[in-house]
């Protein structure tokens, strides 16, 4: 069977994140629900594919994930879950361009896309801060002849001030 379940190690890290603020009739089992719905999303977010003699009712799943979605309880637990708790002492910044394969696209939509015209054909530009673990704190797509300079505030911008900045000319 091809049905995920957490592991006990991985619900005992997870259930204390869990919002306790029911009110009304108690919650369905937070776990037997967390895990259909990763489930459904592992299966291309088709809650459908979520069998309901494992899982319970999709419409349960879907309506907890909706639900949490709209009160910011999944960023909750995940910035929790990765440890993103405080301010990295030390965060870097940088860029990498991508080749584009993808059909073109009319000029007027290529910005929307991320989709520019460089030297090197079609590309798009992916703008990253991390912190020294490698771990993303902010991710922005760009088309491929933008300057860095001129997403550079604005990533920055996006993280709490660390102490140090660590850059590229």
């Amino acid at each position: 069977s091809d049905f995920f379940w957490f592991s006990d190690e991985q619900w005992a890290r997870i259930e204390p994140l869990l919002p306790q603020d029911t009110r009304g009739m108690p919650r369905v089992d937070d776990r037997r629900v967390l895990s259909g719905i990763v489930h459904a999303l592992k299966s291309g977010g088709r809650w459908g594919d979520c069998p309901e003699h494992v899982y319970g009712p999709r419409k349960t799943l879907y309506n907890r994930f909706r639900r949490w979605a709209e009160r910011g309880v999944w960023e909750r637990i995940f910035a929790q879950l990765a440890g993103v708790d405080g301010v990295p002492s030390r965060l870097f910044i940088d860029s990498s361009c991508i080749k584009v394969t993808a059909p073109p696209v009319a000029q007027k939509g290529a910005l929307a896309h991320g989709i520019g015209i460089t030297k090197g054909g079609r590309n798009t530009k992916l703008h990253a801060v991390c912190d020294e673990k490698g771990r993303p704190h902010v991710l922005l797509l760009t088309p491929g002849n933008t300057h860095d300079a001129k997403v550079a505030i604005q990533t920055i911008n996006a993280v709490p001030p660390s102490d140090y900045l660590v850059a590229d000319k």
